[in-house]
């Protein structure tokens, strides 16, 4: 594997960067690269298999509203000119208790998803790592809200706890870990959880309202 690494921009504006590596794969050369830009996915293709969350075509006119929205940030897994692969980053969405503060600094990892057809070649665990090769994640509280039901437990052939162990260890790559919570949805089935990475950077008067937020319902006890 050889790997490029450029570390400039901002995530407030989107001007990163892009950051490339490069897989050699019994199947060719995958090139995992990102922030990418509107331009850029407008260009490529989405592999058949994209489909857990939509179909592949409005999947991918989803990737590219997510290029200009708030700490909108799309890495993909490209073979040639179809993408394979994705993670995304945005803020948390006005509906969630995530956007209720005065916290400027807390991104969600939105989605990650990757082709059925090329799984095991370590591409989750790629698009995770060049997205936190940015520095300026480290003044950022990372989270992602993990529902069993957006997993893919038929094409896996793996049950709700297996899936859950699955995406801990792949999260937990780049130091993220499972924090408790009483939001509803995340409460709501057992194997659902709430994955954090803190920032080296991150205040400890930002943690504590973070930590406020995990638990809204015991403030207003």
């Amino acid at each position: 594997m050889t790997q490029k690494t450029i570390m400039a921009g901002n995530l407030d504006t989107g001007k990163l960067e892009t950051r490339l590596v490069a897989r050699h794969t019994d199947k060719g050369q995958i090139f995992v690269t990102g922030p990418v830009s509107e331009e850029e996915l407008t260009a490529w293709k989405m592999e058949g298999g994209l489909r857990a969350f939509r179909p592949p075509e409005q999947q991918k006119e989803a990737l590219i509203t997510i290029t200009g929205m708030k700490h909108g940030q799309v890495f993909v897994a490209r073979y040639e000119d179809t993408i394979i692969g994705y993670v995304t980053f945005h803020a948390p969405e006005e509906f969630e208790r995530w956007s209720e503060s005065s916290l400027n600094n807390i991104v969600e990892l939105g989605a990650i998803e990757i082709s059925p057809a090329w799984r095991n070649y370590g591409l989750g665990k790629s698009l995770l790592a060049v997205a936190f090769a940015e520095v300026l994640f480290e003044e950022y509280i990372v989270l992602a809200t993990e529902y069993y039901w957006h997993w893919d437990l038929k094409g896996t052939g793996l049950n709700e706890w297996k899936y859950r162990d699955l995406m801990s260890r792949l999260m937990g790559t780049v130091d993220m870990i499972p924090m408790g919570t009483d939001d509803p949805e995340i409460i709501s089935h057992p194997a659902n959880m709430l994955m954090v990475r803190i920032g080296s950077k991150v205040t400890e008067d930002d943690i504590f309202e973070f930590n406020n937020l995990r638990y809204k319902y015991k403030r207003m006890l």
